[in-house]
């Protein structure tokens, strides 16, 4: 774990660019210092006052609040000053350097958030919840994040430490008698607690895997034919016009990318170039712009003429596709052919019949989407979670499905057992930080804006 800092660090928290407010925060032990050389005195603790902020000669740089916070009781865990002044560039870089002046350095991204985390303030999921609260790109999306900043995840994963080290404790215990482990184990009912703490951890996997999907949302490629109506189905699941339309083949040589939202899910929607042999280059660059699209993506929407149907073109574009890549196949224009909305299901494929032009169906393919990938209304029962958190989950599951293993029937085998709940109480420790490398610490918080 990284030494808790000794000196003094200061940024703009505010986001960079012109506003009505701005605000300076500085966190560490000379931030009293600072609060005397800007303020000429400090604060009362924890209340808001109105004061001129001073430059070394005495001139006022700016007016507003300033708020003073003593360590413990802050957000770093140590001295915080904030000064809540006007948002202009020049008035606020004046403010930072008279900061610098009295013996602040520049913080870097995710410190001030960093110093929370290594001061005890908050847990390792926690400060990645901050993260995700300043980025959440849907309504659903920031209230799983403030779940997980309240505590909501790391309380879990902390019940489900507190059960294996109770398990652990009794199975290491077992193995000094290895006469009696059959008779401890059934006694102890170490087979049912285990299954217990399994039950809990897939119902909390599956919570974080929802919280993932509202985090980064999933990207979903528009694919078929020239002039099938992606770009139209691009604008209709936009609300506006994005794309442009024409009845000329080939018209989108470039990706369009849409961030839309289906029940707080964000989805992040591709328009691509039509999938054809050509001989215009610029339309080859596009094609294969497709193609790398297509291998990055989480599902494909197909698009298909219905007065075609699924002919031999369409087939040989569906064979072209990632043969693992969740696919909807849409057929589109049914105002034309006749045909009447609906949705059926073959072979893991989704199929709706539409119209793009009139709207009817478009619902169907939103409910498509979201069964797509196995969304089932867990928005609100979502905790925002990472790739890393899901890794440590399945981790620590598989650790204990051995686990099971060998302490199946009569022949146990205690000290495998007991390393596997090692294992798996190490992987739940990685999500809250107890056991965290400094390399991932720094990566973790780098990413975070400077100022939080």
């Amino acid at each position: 774990m990284s030494a808790r800092p000794t000196d003094t660090i200061a940024a703009i928290a505010t986001a960079p660019g012109r506003g009505g407010i701005g605000v300076i925060r500085v966190s560490g032990r000379s931030a009293a210092d600072i609060a005397r050389g800007i303020l000429g005195r400090l604060p009362e603790a924890r209340h808001a006052s109105f004061s001129k902020f001073l430059a070394a000669d005495g001139t006022v740089i700016d007016h507003g609040i300033a708020l003073w916070f003593e360590a413990p009781a802050s957000y770093t865990g140590e001295h915080v000053l904030e000064l809540h002044g006007h948002g202009g560039t020049a008035v606020l870089q004046a403010m930072l350097a008279r900061c610098f002046e009295l013996g602040a350095r520049p913080a870097r991204p995710g410190e001030f958030t960093e110093r929370a985390f290594l001061n005890d303030r908050i847990d390792l999921a926690q400060a990645e919840a901050v993260a995700d609260l300043i980025d959440a790109s849907t309504a659903s999306a920031a209230r799983s994040a403030m779940r997980s900043l309240d505590g909501e995840f790391s309380r879990h994963i902390h019940q489900l430490e507190d059960a294996l080290l109770n398990l652990r404790m009794f199975v290491e215990a077992t193995l000094d008698f290895p006469e009696e482990d059959v008779e401890f184990i059934e006694q102890a009912g170490a087979r049912r607690k285990l299954d217990e703490v399994m039950r809990a951890l897939a119902t909390l996997r599956e919570r974080a895997r929802c919280g993932v999907v509202l985090r980064e949302g999933l990207t979903v490629v528009l694919a078929g034919a020239p002039n099938v109506g992606k770009s139209s189905l691009l604008n209709a699941l936009a609300g506006e016009d994005r794309a442009i339309v024409t009845d000329i083949a080939g018209t989108t040589r470039d990706t369009l990318r849409e961030l839309i939202a289906i029940d707080g899910v964000p989805l992040h929607v591709i328009d691509t170039a039509g999938l054809r042999d050509t001989d215009d280059p610029v339309e080859q660059a596009g094609i294969a712009r497709t193609r790398r699209e297509l291998d990055r993506a989480h599902a494909v929407i197909h698009l298909v003429d219905a007065r075609a149907g699924f002919d031999a073109d369409a087939r040989d574009i569906d064979a072209a596709l990632p043969p693992d890549l969740r696919r909807i196949r849409v057929f589109n224009k049914i105002d034309l052919s006749g045909e009447q909305t609906r949705v059926d299901s073959h072979d893991g494929v989704i199929s709706v019949w539409l119209s793009v032009r009139s709207g009817e169906g478009l619902d169907l393919l939103q409910r498509a989407l979201l069964d797509c990938i196995a969304w089932h209304g867990g928005a609100e029962d979502a905790l925002a979670a990472r790739s890393r958190h899901l890794h440590a989950l399945d981790t620590a599951i598989a650790h204990l499905e051995s686990a099971q293993r060998c302490i199946a029937g009569t022949a146990l085998q205690l000290d495998l057992f007991a390393e596997e709940l090692r294992l798996a109480h190490r992987a739940l420790g990685e999500i809250t930080g107890e056991f965290t490398p400094d390399d991932l610490l720094g990566e973790i918080f780098s990413r975070f804006c400077i100022g939080k």
